[in-house]
């Protein structure tokens, strides 16, 4: 047995829990969990089928763990795993899966399989079977602080940027704050206008806030890549920077797998509670709306809709909050059919966007997002995941269809109502 494989069954085997266990049992095969994946809706490819990413582990359950398994190996006539099983399946789960979560909310029986399919990524990931972009993306997380390469000399260049446009100062490690504000590469390198429009809304608002020069970066791509041991030591920077600082809040930004990798999955791979409160922007605007603190005024009279982040509506649960900012600036906001914890992904989650070589499967998928908003007829998109943003973009690009993608924490910041004197 060679040493990457050994690696990658023994990764196997540690997350081969009960719960993985009684999910095999149960599952019959029914196939419901196809028609809920657009990676199989849209190629009719059934190797896309949710369930079947999930077979190198099956098959190691089966072999080792279920009594059929167990009597095929006494007598010497069962199928071991091999590492042309791992390099096939590499394909599958990182190039044919977004990490979406719509398949395990259709089973019938319950079972989570894009839980199992991470844990497959997870030893895919330390047999060294991942993407050669997802590589390079994490190796610079790690050594730099960035998946994309951004150092702190480029948030300097976009905070002088921002503090010019909107004559506000951008606060960096200022201990005592109650907010620290993350960012991910997309809003630095692509949406600056995200950090801007931090600044309008807590400045409108009065409340302390700060950046922090060893935490600023929230993308995740220890969680993307699916190496556990990675995405809890991009977790532990961002608490120690936190700490450091003495915060009271940590506030993720519009991107979606950096909000689960830290408000959800962070304190398992740390293996503690934090010292401090996680929270969304949108959570965070709903939540300064309602107490008043935060106000905006006028109208938008375009036709908009919202595209509800996988990771942060169906597997965060922040459903309510996007709408409940939209309702007072909108009066022609239409719902996509499926929307909600049912919408469809973009196609470019789970680090498909960061896969060169999904590129071309990527935009194929994206003709079920393409469809949602076609039938409504928008004059625009709101969402609030800056890669959700940037993959609905090339894609609607792609099909030349002029249709703009809006991040809603900007379009909060531009309708906020002028602040009133004392």
């Amino acid at each position: 047995m060679s040493e990457r494989l050994e690696r990658g069954l023994g990764v196997l085997r540690a997350e081969m829990d009960k719960k993985v266990m009684s999910f095999f049992s149960s599952c019959v095969r029914c196939g419901v969990c196809a028609e809920s994946c657009l990676f199989y809706t849209e190629t009719n490819d059934p190797r896309y089928t949710p369930i079947y990413k999930t077979e190198p582990m099956r098959k190691l359950w089966m072999n080792e763990y279920s009594f059929w398994g167990k009597l095929k190996s006494a007598l010497g006539i069962s199928e071991s795993l091999t590492e042309a099983d791992l390099a096939d399946w590499e394909e599958l789960v990182y190039d044919g899966c977004s990490m979406c979560g719509r398949c395990s909310m259709v089973c019938p029986l319950g079972v989570d399989i894009s839980m199992v399919i991470f844990k497959v990524k997870h030893a895919l990931a330390v047999a060294g079977f991942s993407p050669e972009g997802l590589v390079g993306a994490t190796q610079r997380a790690v050594d730099i602080g960035s998946p994309m390469g951004i150092t702190m000399t480029t948030v300097n260049a976009m905070i002088k940027h921002v503090e010019e446009d909107t004559g506000l100062k951008i606060p960096m490690d200022v201990e005592g704050a109650e907010y620290m504000a993350l960012l991910s590469s997309n809003e630095i390198a692509l949406y600056p206008e995200y950090l801007e429009s931090l600044a309008k809304i807590f400045d409108h608002a009065g409340i302390s806030w700060t950046l922090s020069s060893d935490a600023f970066e929230a993308t995740n791509s220890g969680l993307q890549i699916g190496n556990k041991k990675i995405a809890g030591q991009l977790v532990q920077r961002v608490v120690d920077g936190a700490e450091k600082l003495k915060v009271k809040t940590v506030i993720s930004p519009e991107c979606g797998h950096a909000y689960t990798a830290l408000r959800w999955e962070g304190p398992n791979f740390i293996g503690k509670a934090y010292p401090f409160r996680v929270v969304h922007i949108l959570e965070l605007l709903d939540e300064l709306t309602t107490k008043g603190i935060l106000k905006t005024t006028g109208i938008e009279t375009d036709r908009l809709t919202f595209h509800d982040p996988c990771s942060i509506v169906r597997r965060g649960g922040i459903q309510s909050q996007p709408r409940n900012l939209l309702a007072p600036i909108t009066e022609n906001f239409v719902e996509m059919t499926d929307h909600g914890s049912m919408n469809w992904c973009c196609g470019g989650g789970g680090g498909v966007s960061s896969n060169e070589r999904a590129e071309a499967l990527k935009l194929t998928v994206f003709n079920r997002k393409k469809s949602q908003i076609e039938e409504l007829e928008v004059d625009a998109v709101v969402t609030a995941c800056s890669n959700c943003r940037m993959v609905m973009e090339d894609g609607l690009e792609s099909n030349e269809l002029d249709i703009p993608v809006l991040g809603l924490t900007e379009m909060i910041a531009e309708h906020l109502a002028p602040k009133t004197a004392g």
